[in-house]
């Protein structure tokens, strides 16, 4: 019976894991596209690409804090 009980509970861990693995894939290839298709339309529009880069980076930074929140909320 415990037995079980404790592979029951270590498949829900692995597919806990597999799926927030396939979360943060899935959020880097979006905020990838996203800055890219949001750089190129400030270039479309007149800005200088250097300029639309730097923009584009406030994507890359808010993905980066929505990873660390939902580790910092993993640790408590």
């Amino acid at each position: 019976m415990k037995v079980l009980s404790i592979a029951s509970i270590a498949l829900s861990i692995i597919h806990l894991l597999g799926s927030l693995i396939v979360l943060w894939i899935s959020l880097s290839w979006h905020v990838w596209r996203a800055r890219g298709a949001f750089e190129r339309q400030l270039v479309q529009q007149g800005m200088r690409r250097e300029d639309a880069r730097m923009m584009g980076a406030k994507y890359s930074k808010l993905k980066g804090d929505i990873l660390r929140t939902i580790r910092t909320g993993m640790k408590t």
